[in-house]
């Protein structure tokens, strides 16, 4: 069983909007939906829990129903912080399925992650526990503990950012959120599920990500989306990069026309 938790709690202070950012329509879609659809036609995700905002449930329930995202099994409340949401989830997944499901963590303002490092991420929990997505820094990154002053500035050809999705075997998250949730700070400066694994001293293995995988953020990062979306576009209308995304879809379309 494979599965995704997409957790989109977040308020859209830093978009500055007025409404959370994962429901800011882009084309007259809501960001969330277009996250929800790359795991939704992936053909090897199984099932999808998602943690939004309370007030924002019964939205989200007929978005589900008008974009028919079958995979979505539960629509939960978030949590206090962010990864008091995902831990929600993981446990509302844990009541369902079996331990050795294989659970990816996406963020649901990212609906750019590609098709093929979905894939990459199920097999590298495969082979070694656990996959974290990221991409190579091709910029120079600064270390600064007062934000003034350089302390720091790591070689560029060791430096990579983290993205999303984060993937793991469910009993091992689950199990390294436990340990985290019982010590006094709990999740101060766990950013990340990468973050809370290697806090138990779980080796984190690497998935490289592609570029256009954006966390949609700030009103730039609209933009950036709206960029992204039309080259996306542009790639179908020339027959170019067809992604097994659209394959898939043919592929449920044949299945249930022969049931």
């Amino acid at each position: 069983m494979n599965i995704a938790v997409v957790f989109a709690g977040g308020s859209g202070v830093r978009m500055g909007s007025g409404i959370p950012k994962q429901f800011l329509e882009i084309n007259g879609k809501p960001i969330i939906v277009y996250t929800l659809q790359l795991f939704q036609y992936h053909d090897k995700i199984d099932k999808i829990y998602l943690s939004v905002l309370e007030r924002y449930i019964p939205y989200m329930n007929m978005l589900i129903e008008e974009y028919r995202l079958q995979k979505v099994a539960q629509v939960l409340p978030g949590g206090e912080t962010a990864q008091d949401s995902i831990y929600h989830a993981l446990k509302a997944a844990e009541r369902e399925n079996p331990q050795d499901s294989i659970v990816l963590i996406h963020d649901g303002v990212r609906p750019f992650v590609s098709y093929e490092v979905i894939s990459n991420n199920i097999e590298s929990v495969k082979e070694h526990g656990n996959g974290i997505t990221c991409t190579p820094c091709y910029e120079t990154i600064m270390i600064s503990s007062d934000g003034k002053e350089v302390g720091q500035v790591p070689f560029r050809k060791e430096t990579f950012a983290a993205q999303a999705p984060q993937s793991f075997y469910l009993r091992d998250i689950i199990a390294a959120h436990d340990a985290v949730r019982q010590t006094e700070t709990r999740y101060e400066n766990m950013v990340d599920a990468c973050t809370i694994i290697r806090s138990q001293g779980i080796k984190a293995h690497m998935v490289m990500g592609n570029r256009g995988n954006i966390k949609v953020t700030t009103p730039e990062d609209v933009y950036i989306f709206r960029g992204l979306l039309q080259y996306k576009e542009n790639e179908q209308a020339f027959g170019l990069g067809l992604t097994n995304r659209i394959e898939t879809r043919m592929n449920q379309a044949t299945s249930k026309s022969a049931t």
